[in-house]
């Protein structure tokens, strides 16, 4: 998975997803801003790009109803209902 932001705001762009198989290929981050319309739309210096493994805050993810990239840090912040936020060092 990668989560493509913001860098003056750490607000997600793309998420590209986990894939997992035999034949899944890892695309480069070149091929991501051709395919990705929201990537093509910005200046690439502008955003960054933290890469995860496989299963990386599965929990965290199943479990919020939001996050973000850390500018400063490039951490993941999760929010959860009732307000609480946690970060998740890469």
């Amino acid at each position: 998975m990668k989560i493509y932001f913001e860098k003056a705001t750490g607000n997600v762009v793309v998420n590209t997803g986990e894939q997992v198989g035999r034949l899944v290929v890892e695309t480069t981050e070149d091929q991501d801003f051709a395919t990705y319309k929201a990537l093509a739309e910005r200046v690439r210096d502008t955003i960054g790009v933290v890469k995860l493994k496989y299963g990386q805050f599965r929990r965290e993810f199943a479990e919020c109803n939001g996050y973000r990239v850390n500018p400063d840090t490039e951490d993941l912040e999760f929010t959860y209902p009732g307000g609480s936020l946690s970060r998740c060092v890469n």
